[in-house]
């Protein structure tokens, strides 16, 4: 079996602290991918069209994936998720709402935006290890993903 080449995260979260929660949950679960962090969809597309902060920036490099909260300032998540999936340059990125909440009408909404996943962020570090687990093995040694320039 071939090796894959690790896949980058994109995460767009505005909570320090679950930022760095994240990330040691990333690192717990043994999770070699190259992660970066924005804190809201206004940054999250400067970062994907180089624009902003972002233009010029060659480390700001397609994801392989993008992991979206939806309650955030400026532009929130469902807003995002909208944009991005209406980019024909940004549209085949797969897009998992990792967020707190639970209401039936966002994960309805989130699917028919287009999310490709709808986790609900676990209450515990623990289970926040497992979901970053369950991601890696699913997302990064099962599936396939469109290459970057699809």
């Amino acid at each position: 079996m071939e090796k894959r080449k690790p896949v980058s995260i994109l995460i767009a979260e505005d909570d320090s602290e679950d930022r760095i929660l994240i990330q040691e949950a990333f690192h717990e679960s043994r999770l070699a991918n190259d992660i970066k962090f924005v804190a809201d969809g206004e940054e999250l597309l400067d970062y994907l069209r180089h624009t902003g902060k972002y233009h010029g920036d060659k480390s700001a490099t397609r994801p392989g994936i993008i992991l979206l909260d939806l309650n955030m300032p400026k532009k929130d998540g469902r807003e995002t998720l909208r944009d991005l999936k209406a980019d024909p340059l940004l549209a085949t990125i797969p897009v998992i709402i990792l967020t707190t909440s639970q209401a039936e009408e966002d994960i309805v909404k989130s699917y028919k935006t287009g999310a490709s996943g709808f986790i609900t962020k676990p209450v515990t570090f623990d289970g926040l290890v497992n979901v970053m687990r369950i991601i890696g093995k699913y997302w990064f040694e099962i599936v396939e993903l469109p290459g970057p320039r699809s």
